[in-house]
């Protein structure tokens, strides 16, 4: 639950620490003291939308912090999830500063506001006057629905076999609408693919001739290099090269052999090495005779390596590139020149999947169907209790064409005196009759789910006397099994609350100051009795007094 709220230089707070208890907390105040601001702080630190005009006049920077305590296991595995430890606290806290920027931390340690909006999904519920708003969308009633009746697996399965389905169409249309130009793109393709499969370039074969090329223009310098070595060998002329004084050393070790000893041996060593030059000495030999270039095969070589240079530059880049072209062009050509037998094709796999589709979406209506018969019960009992008790209300199907969320329309009709017709709850709910509907809505999927607090901001709007009362009563009812935190201009709820908080405003050296604090009995009534009356009156204190003790 929500421990305490720290707000610093929010709007006209300039710093308020705010305790929360378990059950009913209520906040009252004037009109302008900063109700609203106390959402807006509370929606901040969840992370909602912000504003540079959220900072206090003449501050840097406004900060909100929140304390959760006793969180819940979806709570604790959200946090694994996200990568924070789980400790015996949660606290959450932002800064906004003039210059627009946001500094999000989870207990301590750098998030983002996405990160906030998350965790808020499993701490705090937010509704306020917004919520009758979204009741006024009949495109958002079905997902009351889908949450009552908990048909997220069903809807799942639905949208797989939809999302096949639509794809599977899209490939259809696509190729009866390619038929137009099919004849020029299949004598593209086929050109494309013949230059490729013409030049028939073979792996590395680029490389290979690069390093010809290279050759041949270098034979000159090659042949000179090869002169030298092999003089260098095998002598010339004027110089014995290293085999003719290698065979003297030779013959001279085995003489000296007989006079020293450490000769022994040396004579076989210069033969290895001799019998080693020797055969380098051919293999130079060799490559000279391979290096007799002739001008015919520059100019093949010249012209191979222009072809390849041609085609990579329109295929790609290079011949790697090119082959993927060629290999993309090929699969392409095949899928024209197959598109009739991939269009009967495509056509029996969509009459299945829309076979499957159907089956699932007739599924999933019957859940539907099953969870709006449960659901309209439990909503009139909430609205019989709230001093609506001749209200019919009813959830209205229609059947659409297939949609991501099924082929059902759903839209709430209300009757709200006996004898009318059901209408759809957007053309005739008043503004309190609609607050009192939202708050039926809410109790009824309260136990869909897991966030530990809720907070209604002004549910009570446009209601007033025993539907008040009847509000405050459910709204502590809730309380039992959860913390709600309420923001109201009405004594009727204030008098259930377990925590009364009150915000009050002042003015100070030109400044504006809102403060929030906890009232006691004494301070209880005589809120009460303001809201009730605006003088505090002896007949009003009493009035609060009883007020007070019938809501216990």
């Amino acid at each position: 639950m929500l421990s305490q709220l720290f707000i610093k230089n929010v709007a006209v707070i300039e710093s308020a620490s705010i305790d929360f208890e378990n059950g009913f907390n209520v906040f009252t105040g004037e009109t302008g003291a900063g109700k609203s601001i106390l959402i807006d702080s509370i929606n901040a630190v969840l992370g909602g939308r912000t504003s540079r005009d959220l900072v206090r006049t003449g501050e840097g920077k406004a900060v909100v912090s929140a304390v959760f305590t006793d969180i819940s296991k979806e709570a604790e595995k959200l946090l694994e999830e996200l990568g924070y430890d789980i400790e015996d606290e949660l606290m959450i806290s932002r800064e906004i500063s003039t210059e627009g920027k946001s500094v999000c931390k989870v207990n301590m340690r750098p998030a983002t506001a996405g990160v906030l909006k998350q965790l808020s999904s499993v701490l705090i519920d937010v509704h306020g006057q917004h919520d009758s708003a979204v009741l006024q969308n009949p495109e958002l009633h079905i997902g009351y629905i889908d949450s009552f009746g908990n048909t997220e697996s069903e809807l799942l399965e639905y949208r797989e076999s939809y999302k096949k389905l639509k794809s599977v169409e899209r490939e259809i249309k696509k190729i009866i609408n390619d038929d137009s130009d099919k004849t020029a793109r299949i004598d593209m393709l086929k050109f494309q693919i013949g230059e490729i499969e013409a030049a028939a370039i073979e792996e590395g074969e680029e490389e290979e001739l690069l390093a010809l090329s290279k050759r041949i223009k270098s034979a000159e310098n090659i042949m000179e290099l090869i002169s030298e070595t092999i003089s260098a060998l095998d002598g010339n002329g004027e110089n014995e090269g290293a085999l003719e004084g290698l065979s003297s050393a030779i013959e001279n070790c085995a003489r000296l052999a007989e006079f020293f000893p450490q000769y022994e041996g040396l004579s076989e060593k210069f033969k290895e090495m001799y019998y080693e030059f020797e055969e380098f000495a051919n293999d130079v030999k060799d490559n000279a005779d391979e290096l007799d270039f002739d001008p015919a095969l520059q100019n093949r070589t010249e012209r191979r390596l222009d072809q390849i240079f041609r085609l990579k530059r329109k295929y790609g880049g290079s011949v790697e590139e090119m082959f993927k072209y060629y290999n993309k062009a090929v699969l392409e050509l095949e899928n024209i020149e197959f598109s009739e037998e991939r269009l009967e094709k495509l056509k029996k796999e969509r009459e299945q999947l829309f076979s499957e589709t159907a089956k699932l979406a007739g599924m999933l209506t019957k859940k539907r169907s099953e969870a709006a018969e449960a659901f309209e019960k439990a909503v009139s009992e909430e609205l019989s209790y709230l001093n609506m008790p001749n209200v019919r209300f009813k959830v209205n199907f229609e059947e659409t064409d297939f949609t991501e969320s099924g082929k059902d329309n759903l839209e709430f009709y209300i009757a709200t005196n006996a004898g009318e017709p059901l209408k759809p709850l957007t053309k005739i709910a008043s503004g309190g009759e609609l607050s009192r509907i939202m708050l039926s809505i809410k109790n009824v999927l309260a136990d869909k789910d897991n966030v530990d607090t809720l907070i209604f901001d002004e549910v009570d709007t446009g209601i007033s006397g025993s539907a008040a009362q009847k509000v405050g009563q459910k709204l502590k009812q809730v309380s039992k099994g959860r913390q709600i935190i309420c923001v109201t201009h009405l004594a009727q709820v204030a008098a259930f609350a377990d925590n009364h908080l009150l915000i009050s405003k002042s003015t100070e050296g030109g400044k504006t100051f809102t403060s929030v604090e906890s009232l006691e009995k004494e301070g209880r009534v005589n809120e009460l009795a303001r809201i009730m009356g605006g003088n505090l009156t002896d007949a009003l204190k009493k009035s609060a007094e009883e007020l007070l003790e019938l809501s216990k």
